[in-house]
């Protein structure tokens, strides 16, 4: 396995070329210059985790969730029928998978925020153009999509790229593409270069950086 430079934290990528990356996801770029921050700036591993992985996380979570209704409206208007929580821990299974998670994105658990971002999102909800604020997350934001593929756009201006996000995939924000492009969960259905994405519930296991470790040349 080869380690590839991103921002101030080294991810894992596998050994493919930047070419070969590129080749293995679906993705579509409005501008040259979108798809060079995009394939800087955005990691993405497919089947990152097993089914069983998936399914045990899901028990962990889906007690306190299910009970919750979806909420039509975010605190800062940027996500629809939603609801989430925080996990500050987890049984030693579960604790297994999000140590992995960390091991991928961040040097160790000190550079992270302790908490788990738990997101789920209805299958008729979406999540807004918006960018992850400096005040609340730092240099990298890594989700863990479960249960639907999803498509993600990034955007700035007339540079828009869109992405499908596996089902069971990692992904890692950084770099332009976390600190200048909005972000979004289109709404169902969705398309890129041909594929059409139905999502269903969709609940993304999130960790983020300390909400001070910035790469300054961004900010």
């Amino acid at each position: 396995m080869g380690l590839l430079a991103f921002g101030k934290r080294r991810i894992l990528r596998g050994s493919k070329s930047a070419f070969q990356y590129a080749r293995s996801i679906n993705y579509s770029a409005s501008t040259p210059l979108a798809e060079e921050h995009f394939l800087n700036g955005l990691q993405l591993m497919p089947e990152f985790v097993t089914l069983e992985q998936e399914r045990a996380l899901l028990r962990e979570v889906d007690p306190k969730l299910l009970r919750r209704k979806y909420v039509k409206g975010h605190w800062d208007a940027a996500i629809v029928l939603f609801r989430e929580m925080e996990k500050q821990s987890w049984t030693a299974e579960n604790q297994a998978t999000i140590d992995q998670m960390v091991a991928a994105v961040f040097n160790g658990p000190s550079d992270c925020q302790a908490t788990t971002h738990v997101l789920d999102l209805s299958p008729d909800g979406h999540i807004k153009p918006h960018i992850d604020s400096i005040k609340f997350c730092g240099a990298l934001v890594s989700g863990l999509s479960l249960l639907s593929d999803c498509v993600m756009r990034f955007e700035m201006g007339e540079h828009r790229v869109d992405v499908v996000l596996p089902r069971r995939s990692l992904y890692v924000m950084g770099r332009d593409i976390r600190y200048r492009y909005t972000h979004e969960i289109l709404a169902s259905p969705a398309c890129v270069n041909g594929e059409v994405v139905e999502r269903g519930r969709r609940v993304t296991v999130m960790k983020r950086s300390l909400e001070h470790d910035h790469v300054n040349e961004f900010l």
